[in-house]
Order: C-alpha cells, then structure tokens, then sequence
C-alpha cells in the first residue's frame, strides 16, 4: 500500500506539521507500507505529488490542512484520507462555531466573543461581560500559536493585534482557572486521560513542543466526574461530526468539565500527546498509525 505522508503546508503551523509528518515516517512499517514523503509547499503541490498513492496519511495543522480544505481536494481526486471528513474539519476549524455546537448540544464551553476588526473593541461591552483574565486566539488555527492570557487592557489591545495578524477573526474567551485535561478517542474508543500542568501560564506553544516545559501525566478522577468527563469528550465527538479520531481539549473546575477545542488533527510529534496517550493504552506508536490507516479506509469506503 502505497501511504502518502502529506506535511508541511501553508499555514503558520508548518514546522509543527514538518516534525509530525517525520514522526510518522520513521514509524510506519515498511513491511506494509510504500511510504511516499509529500511536503506541501503550495496548494498545486498536492495534484502533483498524490498522483498513485493508496491513501493520504494527513500530518498537516491549520488552514489548507486542518480546515476541510486538503480533504476536499482529495475527495475530488478520488483519493482516501485519514482521520475527519470535510464537513468536521470545517467545523473545529472555526472556533466560534463550535462553541455554539457545543453550547446547542448542552455542553460547558468559556464565555466568548469574536472580533472581526479592532473597532470591535472600542465599545468595551465585549471585554466587560467577560472580565480579565482573558485568553486571546485566532477564531481559526492551532499549536497555541498567536494565544495569549491577558489580565488588562493594555495587554488585551497588544493580544488582539497579534491574534489578527494570524487571521481575519479573533476569539475573547473566559479564562477557566482549573486542570487541563484532554481525551482522545480512536475509533470511537476513549484513550487514557492526559493531565497537564504547564510550566508557563497556560499550555503555549512551548510548553506543547519543547520537552521538560509541562508536566503530562495519565490521570483518573473519581467515578462520577470521570463519567462526566468522558460523557463530554463523547458528546463533542458526535456533535462535531468527528470520524476515525480526534483530541477534546478540556479545562476541569469544580469537576465540571469545559470543553476548549476539538482538535481533528492532532499533533503527532515526539512530545504530543495523543500517541502518549495511546502509548498508555498499551499502542505503539506504529500500532497507532496503523489503527488510524485502517479505520480511515474503513470509514471513506463506507
């Protein structure tokens, strides 16, 4: 079978992308597997190098990867992909929209706003119903870049510029103080808790790439709020349409679980914390690959 690593990109998350799609190559097995590098440079690049492969192994982040972009184009080509169709990629892309998914379906997300110009910020209305602290995004990307925590106004109008400068949205949230949590779920089967104890503030884009700069570890709750926890994890699943495996980013306070972002293609890399996850499961991180092979072909034939 011929696998085609498709990495790189376009997007502010290239280098995240180019360390997941290495990651892949050096573990998929080469007694099953043709394994073809494709790095994505420009848009053009996919028709040329997709040509012949069996299946497109996505180790892509942000737009033109992570948004329904690739995912129709290689639904056009007649080619398999793995993980979440086009429809679900699209939605957690956006992530305003999720929220009101997930606020629709009965779930806890943060308090939000979104801003589509900076004059959206002068009337103050916005930053007043939220109250400081206030983590501030791109409404569309990932790897905590552009994120920033803020505690007043001065740092609020620097975040804002930046978080613009990465896309033509930008998303206010209410900061939850609690536990970061996340769940993966593979094939519709949840994998082991991961806690995270960030050495920065919040879990940046340091904290989630360098080792030694957050503390991970496989945690368990008490019955009733592991239920709740995975009850949640699931619930966002199914509401974003999500197929083959995704990572719920969740933060957990007073044993309420706040959903922050559904991640359809998770980091992969060394550090990342779906394969720990998986590891902890007892799946290797070839056995992980080849989970995720086998249940996308499953899931783009049915």
């Amino acid at each position: 079978m011929k696998v085609g690593v498709v990495m790189g990109g376009i997007s502010s998350e290239r280098e995240v992308s180019l360390a997941t799609g290495k990651e892949m190559i050096a573990n998929l097995d080469g007694n099953k597997y043709e394994v073809i590098p494709m790095d994505i440079k420009h848009k053009q690049d996919l028709l040329e190098q997709a040509k012949g492969i069996d299946i497109a192994l996505l180790a892509l982040h942000g737009s033109f990867g992570e948004d329904g972009t690739i995912q129709g184009t290689l639904e056009t080509m007649g080619i398999p992909y793995t993980g979440c169709s086009l429809l679900s990629s699209s939605l957690c892309m956006d992530k305003d929209l999720s929220k009101r998914l997930l606020r629709y379906e009965g779930l806890h997300t943060p308090d939000w706003a979104v801003l589509r110009s900076m004059d959206d910020l002068r009337d103050g209305k916005t930053v007043s119903s939220l109250g400081y602290p206030l983590v501030v995004k791109p409404n569309a990307g990932g790897s905590s870049i552009g994120v920033t925590l803020v505690r007043n106004e001065e740092q609020l109008l620097e975040a804002v510029q930046t978080a613009f400068s990465f896309g033509e949205e930008v998303l206010i949230e209410e900061y939850i103080h609690g536990e970061e949590i996340t769940c993966s779920i593979l094939n519709g089967e949840h994998l082991p808790i991961i806690s995270i104890k960030p050495g920065a503030e919040f879990f940046d884009y340091t904290s989630k790439y360098e080792p030694g700069e957050s503390d991970e570890q496989i945690i368990t709750f008490e019955k009733e709020t592991m239920e709740r926890i995975l009850q949640a994890a699931e619930k966002s699943y199914k509401a974003m349409k999500c197929s083959v495996y995704a990572r719920i980013d969740m933060m957990l306070k007073d044993d309420i679980p706040y959903i922050l972002e559904v991640n359809t293609l998770p980091g992969m890399t060394r550090t990342s914390l779906l394969p720990r996850s998986a590891q902890a499961a007892g799946i290797s991180f070839s056995g992980l690959l080849d989970t995720i092979i086998e249940g996308s072909i499953a899931v783009r034939k049915g």
